[in-house]
């Protein structure tokens, strides 16, 4: 009996994945859409083959949409409006698209297949993204699980960018992974350093790009990335800023902190970074160099758990309870976050509770 429910299980697998091979062959090579125009904000328009998705069809146009996970449809940054064409709404998209996005006309363009005319809207900034190629010149380990990469570009030999914005690392196939991805990593470097960035990126257990900066990426190794990318950077407003970071969610801060230390900036700043040993915290020497160098910033570790041997005198527990300990109200300030999501969301709460409103709070959370 129990054989048959075996060779009945197989038997309906067998056939479901045979007509999946089917329907995938018939998408490639039966279904020929042929040329299809996009027409984007209205005025410009491109010709791509139909048959791809939205997302890889306009990359072909140097046209780069942000996207974490590679086109996967599992980090939902890859959101376009489509005013025309596009189809229905799939199930893949409705998870990672709030209501309101959905009534809109949102979608994820890595989703969305070109099979005929198109008509979407982006922001204007994402004409201005470019594919760069750099040169690997610098691997420096931060932490046990942390490393700082220096990519010296090659072709265009500049970039310019806002700090706390990120770029899109492009990892080729290795032993382990047969296809090329790319993911999103905060740019770590001065701005006006523009021949270069430094990427800070804390391995992932698993992780198919964090493993190929760990363990095959070398020295004087060609990298390409595409960016820049996103709306997180400090605000041009005289009130005080509250930073908050764990682990690599320190990458943008170092990038604003120069900003701020080229302007002479004079705004009351502190920061918070969150580790939950000594041994996850890193740069504390430059966080040190900075506040001598800027009036009003300073910069406070936490360590979550220090061993006995550590003998850690600063700050302990996690991150947003230091802060609660440090100030009783924050009316008035403005907070920045940079994390995973469980540190964002549970930041984000205790900023409300202490006066700072939604509006002021702003995150670059990992996806």
């Amino acid at each position: 009996m129990v054989l048959e429910i075996i060779r009945d299980v197989l038997a309906v697998s067998s056939a479901a994945a045979f007509l999946t091979l089917v329907l995938v062959l018939c998408e490639g090579l039966i279904l020929n859409y042929g040329p299809c125009e996009v027409t984007i904000n209205g005025s410009r328009k491109e010709t791509v083959q139909g048959g791809k998705s939205l997302l890889s069809s306009l990359q072909e146009k140097k046209i780069f949409i942000p996207s974490a996970c590679g086109g996967r449809g599992t980090c939902g940054v890859c959101k376009v409006k489509v005013l025309e064409g596009g189809g229905p709404l799939l199930p893949t998209e409705t998870p990672l698209l709030t209501k309101q996005e959905q009534q809109a006309g949102v979608r994820l363009s890595c989703q969305v297949k070109v099979r005929g005319p198109l008509a979407i809207e982006i922001p204007e900034e994402l004409f201005r993204v470019r594919q760069y190629q750099a040169r690997c010149s610098r691997i420096e380990d931060l932490t046990y699980d942390m490393k700082r990469f220096t990519f010296e570009l090659t072709e265009p030999e500049t970039i310019s960018f806002t700090a706390g914005q990120y770029v899109q690392l492009r990892c080729p196939p290795y032993k382990g992974s047969r296809e090329e991805v790319m993911r999103a990593y905060s740019i770590a470097s001065d701005p006006l350093e523009n021949r270069r960035i430094d990427l800070i990126i804390r391995r992932v257990p698993k992780g198919i790009c964090t493993t190929w900066c760990f363990d095959y990426l070398r020295q004087g190794d060609p990298v390409s990335f595409t960016g820049p990318f996103g709306n997180f950077y400090l605000r041009d407003t005289q009130t005080p800023k509250l930073f908050i970071a764990g682990g690599s969610g320190i990458a943008p801060f170092v990038s604003i902190l120069w900003q701020m230390k080229h302007a002479n900036d004079g705004r009351q700043t502190v920061f918070f970074f969150g580790g939950n040993r000594t041994e996850d915290l890193c740069l504390l020497d430059e966080m040190k160099a900075f506040e001598q160098t800027l009036l009003n910033f300073r910069f406070v570790p936490v360590v979550a758990e220090p061993a006995p041997e550590s003998r850690w005198s600063g700050q302990t527990g996690l991150v947003t309870e230091a802060v609660q300990r440090t100030f009783e109200r924050l009316d008035g300030w403005e907070g920045y976050l940079c994390g995973g999501p469980g540190m964002i969301e549970a930041a984000i709460r205790v900023l409300r509770q202490m006066g700072i409103p939604d509006e002021k709070i702003y995150y670059d959370k990992f996806a």
